[in-house]
């Protein structure tokens, strides 16, 4: 009983042939597949040892890869810390007893939520060059920063505002039974306890962030993928430029990741308490440092 499932009944043996017959089918398609698309490359040139050799030299690597992992970086590292705040900030205020904030921020995260994250790049990049607001080098990542922060932002106010409500309604009433005001109830009480739980949808939404910081090429922003196809443009390498910026890609991701598992372990176990007082060993023996008549 301790081995099955309680999602669906354990397969029987024909349930476990078809399976394995399935599984079998399934693997000799994906190979078949990724021959071809290999053939096709090697043939076309794609693959051949001349096509890499330009990323075992230095000069690559200084003059177009790693400006686009700086870029990159960069861009997520100032949105992530930006939309975090706002989303916060945003989220408690979509929950707040006073109307004009509740309803000012509930139509900031709706609209916010609704224009694409290119447009306001877009929207940001010229505003800032009409108006002088930063110097010409800055001017993209200032657009890209602006756009991921605001979008992100209301998107994590949304996450911030359910990781709030799906906590007990016992959590505030008892709150407000001890004479806190609101904001002393939700910095004190409620957010700490939500943030625990909403730690991977956040950091899912944080990766979100990395890879939007691609769309900046349209705006000029020197970024990995775009400095990926200058590389394949330059070396007539593509395929082992995008390939290379891929597995930098999913590096960064991963770390993030593995960082976001590693918090939300840390966090619960440093949260934990001692084990609930068992209600039956109340009654019978009386709570602790109660003599019993």
């Amino acid at each position: 009983m301790s081995g099955a499932s309680v999602l669906f009944d354990a397969p029987g043996p024909r349930a476990r042939v078809r399976n394995h017959v399935i599984s079998a089918i399934t693997a000799v398609v994906v190979l078949l597949v990724a021959w071809v698309v290999y053939s096709r490359l090697n043939s076309s040139g794609q693959l051949t040892a001349a096509k890499w050799e330009p990323f075992l030299t230095p000069d690559l690597w200084r003059t177009y890869v790693l400006p686009g992992v700086r870029g990159t970086l960069t861009a997520a590292a100032v949105s992530i810390v930006f939309a975090l705040a706002l989303g916060f900030v945003l989220g408690v205020g979509r929950m707040s007893t006073h109307t004009g904030i509740r309803w000012a921020s509930s139509v900031f995260v709706e609209f916010f939520r609704a224009v694409p994250v290119l447009i306001m790049m877009i929207f940001a990049y010229f505003l800032y060059a009409f108006y002088d607001v930063f110097p010409s080098q800055y001017l993209a990542l200032a657009g890209v920063i602006t756009g991921l922060t605001l979008y992100n932002g209301a998107v994590i106010a949304e996450i911030v505002r359910a990781g709030v409500n799906a906590l007990p309604r016992g959590q505030g009433e008892a709150s407000s039974a001890l004479g806190l005001t609101s904001g002393q109830t939700m910095r004190a009480i409620l957010l700490p306890q939500a943030v625990t739980s909403m730690l991977p949808v956040l950091i899912s939404q944080l990766v979100v962030v990395l890879k939007d910081t691609a769309i900046g090429y349209q705006i000029t922003f020197v970024e990995m993928v775009r400095q990926g196809t200058v590389v394949g443009s330059s070396y007539g390498n593509y395929i082992p430029a995008l390939i290379v910026i891929a597995l930098l890609m999913i590096s960064v991701n991963f770390a993030l990741s593995w960082f976001a598992t590693w918090l939300e372990k840390r966090m619960r176990k440093s949260r934990r308490g001692g084990a609930p007082l068992d209600p039956g060993a109340v009654e019978t023996e009386g709570a602790p440092g109660a003599k019993v008549l």
